[in-house]
């Protein structure tokens, strides 16, 4: 690929939020996935984890999740009822209604483990711009593929609801999903 046809990908790359009812074909998923971790990474330790919701209740169940505690939390908020409920329509809507999620996670049980919490702060650090790599680096193969993609960072307000629904190990931190 030349400067001028990655520039053209880089550029090119949206995000997109309504999507055509067809599925991912099973070997684009896998081009997906390995491109991710290609991405480079702290110390090369690779401390990402993809949950793969390729069905559409896996994706309902965690959409619903994710919206009970959204309303939960905007009514606590004091927002509007009729804004908090277009909201977590909205919400719901972006993930059941595609046909592929990828959540992100992080884990740091490869990572340097260090005494004093300045550097653990880092290398948590370190780790959370690795998975940001193979997001951004998914994305782009997404888009090289001719999918419509889009990076939801709602994970980070809810990651305990979302490794809980999603059944992931205690040490999986959940960092965003892509649709």
């Amino acid at each position: 690929m030349n400067t001028s046809d990655l520039q053209a990908l880089v550029r090119g790359r949206r995000a997109i939020r309504r999507y055509q009812d067809r599925p991912i074909p099973a070997d684009m998923l896998e081009r997906l996935l390995t491109a991710a971790t290609w991405a480079p990474s702290a110390h090369n330790r690779q401390p990402w984890r993809f949950a793969v919701l390729a069905t559409p209740a896996a994706r309902e169940t965690l959409a619903a999740a994710m919206g009970e505690r959204l309303f939960e939390d905007r009514v606590a908020d004091g927002d509007p009822l009729l804004e908090v409920q277009q909201d977590v329509a909205r919400s719901y809507a972006r993930i059941a209604g595609a046909p592929l999620v990828i959540v992100f996670f992080l884990t740091m049980n490869d990572m340097d483990r260090y005494p004093d919490e300045r550097r653990m702060e880092a290398e948590y650090q370190m780790a959370v711009q690795s998975v940001a790599m193979a997001a951004q680096t998914m994305w782009l193969t997404a888009s090289a593929e001719g999918l419509g993609a889009c990076w939801l960072c709602a994970p980070l307000f809810v990651p305990d609801l979302v490794a809980e629904t999603l059944g992931v190990p205690d040490d999986w931190h959940a960092q965003g999903l892509m649709t």
